[in-house]
């Protein structure tokens, strides 16, 4: 089934012109969830091969850019150097971020990052230690009421349960509630979540299944630290 990735087939290229969240919906230029980037220190987690940490990089963020794939950190070095543009990239498990100061990140992004993280709490508490207080935390997953049913199949039939805790593609699912209650668990507020309609163009991306005109395939929310 047809979904979005941080890793393009051959021969495509993910956009880095503007921050993606996921496949054939609106980006960071029409959602407007990470504020002004010049100048500000921004953490992309699950970096991939760096299309949203150009993207950032290009905006005037510092990017830190994080990612557990050693191929993929080598891939988003290279783009970046093709790009003439500095960033700052990090092979380590997300979980992980003890070469980041406390308190010293002004908004963390990751896009579909997270899908196959096993502990999001663990990632949660070690954002909320990296980001300065009352600052955003902007994330998206793929839409688990998406995984219900065959996107490949034209007549969309239900294949497995909203609650089914097998791993899919890799990706390990999650309810809306439970990523909820995980982020207000490590301290964040979430106060924006996003299930957005695809955007009405084409042609459309390498990722676009017909299951993606009815039903959500990305989930996106916006979250910030608690605290003075």
């Amino acid at each position: 089934m047809a979904r979005f990735t941080l890793t393009a087939p051959e021969g495509h290229q993910l956009p880095t012109d503007v921050v993606s969240y996921g496949a054939d919906v609106a980006r960071e230029d029409t959602l407007r969830l990470l504020g002004p980037l010049e100048g500000r220190r921004v953490l992309d987690l699950g970096c991939g091969g760096g299309h949203n940490a150009i993207a950032l990089a290009r905006s005037g963020a510092k990017v830190i850019g994080v990612d557990a794939d050693a191929e993929q950190i080598a891939a988003a070095r290279a783009a970046a150097e093709r790009e003439g543009l500095r960033l700052e990239l990090h092979h380590a498990p997300l979980a992980e971020l003890a070469f980041v100061r406390a308190d010293t990140v002004d908004a963390c992004v990751s896009a579909f990052g997270l899908a196959q993280v096993d502990d999001l709490d663990r990632v949660f508490r070690q954002v909320d230690r990296v980001l300065k207080p009352e600052h955003s935390f902007v994330l998206s997953l793929p839409h688990p009421a998406f995984a219900v049913v065959d996107g490949d199949d034209p007549e969309l039939r239900v294949r497995r349960s909203y609650w089914e805790r097998t791993p899919q593609d890799g990706d390990l699912p999650r309810t809306i509630a439970e990523i909820f209650t995980s982020l207000g668990r490590a301290n964040f507020r979430v106060d924006a979540l996003i299930e957005p309609e695809p955007l009405a163009t084409s042609p459309r991306s390498f990722s676009w299944s017909p299951a993606m005109a009815v039903l959500p395939a990305t989930l996106i929310l916006r979250a910030r630290k608690q605290g003075s």
